[in-house]
């Protein structure tokens, strides 16, 4: 399947048009295309985090930051927030059905950031130059 192909196949099974400033979905595909929502969403691919344990996960977030993203990350039905009843709770997130399915997605993107690394750093110094 061509690129071409691949955008036009994206565009027909989208709800709207992404490229529309009114589509409904935009605010959902920023917070989770953001720098911080996709590596949350792809460290909880291994299973229920606790607070404490992604903020460690995700080098450079402020608590700040990492509490709006999973809120909206919750808000969105891609996070599930869960509250054990114990003292004091203890309160771990994890990914919804839907969220492990846009998590494939993802981390292939941040595979191919990986594969791709020494190419794009090399660009990035020749256009620094």
């Amino acid at each position: 399947m061509t690129v071409g192909d691949q955008l036009n196949t994206s565009l027909r099974l989208l709800a709207g048009d992404t490229f529309d400033s009114e589509c409904p979905t935009r605010p959902i595909m920023d917070k989770v295309t953001s720098r911080w929502g996709t590596l949350i969403v792809a460290a909880l691919v291994t299973g229920p985090h606790r607070f404490s344990a992604l903020h460690r996960r995700i080098g450079g977030i402020s608590q700040k930051m990492l509490s709006q993203h999973l809120k909206a990350l919750v808000g969105s039905g891609l996070v599930v927030r869960t509250v054990e009843p114990t003292v004091p709770p203890q309160v771990t997130y994890s990914l919804t059905e839907l969220g492990m399915s846009l998590a494939g997605p993802l981390t292939d993107l941040l595979g191919w950031f990986g594969r791709n690394r020494a190419e794009l750093l090399a660009a990035q110094q020749q256009t620094a130059d």
